[in-house]
């Protein structure tokens, strides 16, 4: 297993606690709004066990305030980890899935089909990512359907 996130302390954690249990697992510092750190992850996992079956976009983050008081800057970085790195993940591991089959899971959460205040850009970028995965799905359904 390949483990990644930006907190190479608590990376390191999980995958001793992983391995103390009898598992495999690889920690790699990761920042998900970067693509280059996204290629990286996906390289290092096909080095490590000669591919990927399954990929998860599951990382986050969330802001509490009001949206006309939050900075742009952090509402920027919240897009950037939230929708860029699901984008970043979902399009990196499909070069490699495409070839192998698998599976790509995209995790949202409540916010994307529900907006509520104080956290008003997370349930943007949820919304986002909803988007993007539902486009994505119907693009893929296409070409396996073309392809048969």
């Amino acid at each position: 297993m390949v483990l990644a996130a930006r907190n190479g302390a608590a990376l390191d954690d999980i995958a001793h606690d992983i391995r103390e249990r009898g598992g495999e697992a690889r920690a790699i510092v990761t920042d998900v709004s970067s693509r280059a750190d996204v290629e990286a992850l996906a390289a290092e996992a096909i080095r490590a066990y000669g591919g990927f079956d399954t990929w998860v976009n599951n990382a986050g983050l969330s802001i509490f305030g009001r949206l006309e008081e939050v900075s742009d800057e952090d509402h920027r970085r919240l897009f950037d980890v939230n929708f860029w790195g699901i984008v970043y993940g979902s399009t990196v591991a499909l070069q490699h899935l495409r070839k192998t089959g698998g599976a790509l899971v995209n995790l949202g959460s409540i916010a994307s089909d529900l907006a509520f205040p104080i956290q008003g850009m997370d349930c943007a970028s949820k919304h986002a990512i909803k988007g993007f995965t539902d486009a994505l799905r119907m693009e893929l359904q296409a070409r396996a359907s073309r392809s048969r």
